[in-house]
């Protein structure tokens, strides 16, 4: 069982706010179950196992909010664009990809001012990492 994240004092980063490693740990996770079985997002994961991806995901939010460095120890400087580019994401992929991440934002039920700023960068990053308008092959032949 997890602690809930405790009030915010002045001297906190984000990270300890929300609860630390194990709010990105459920958020992550949560994120992944949906992606399993996703038609439009799992193509976009090459490797069979999810969990190295998730893992990523993880390391990355938790130095982005505030935690350890392990992501960039790791793995270098982030690079979101370059590290995307080599897949199609456009608005069909975007919206999928934060139709669950923001529902695995609302099952941690963070107070309305510890889950704006995380919605916030969320969308933001998501929509940054458009490089194509062409929508996904659906294996129909049209309306």
């Amino acid at each position: 069982m997890s602690t809930p994240p405790r009030p915010a004092r002045a001297t906190d980063s984000y990270f300890e706010a929300v609860g630390g490693e194990e709010t990105f740990r459920r958020l992550v996770a949560h994120f992944y179950e949906a992606v399993a079985t996703d038609p439009i997002l799992r193509p976009l994961y090459p490797e069979e196992d999810l969990g190295p991806a998730e893992e990523r995901l993880r390391m990355f939010l938790i130095q982005y909010w505030g935690g350890p460095g392990t992501y960039s120890e790791l793995r270098g400087h982030p690079r979101l664009r370059m590290r995307h580019a080599p897949f199609a994401v456009g608005p069909v992929q975007i919206e999928t990809w934060l139709r669950h991440m923001l529902a695995s934002l609302d099952e941690l039920g963070l107070a309305p001012d510890l889950d704006a700023p995380l919605r916030h960068y969320l969308i933001t990053a998501a929509y940054s990492l458009q490089n194509t308008d062409e929508l996904p092959e659906t294996g129909t032949s049209g309306p």
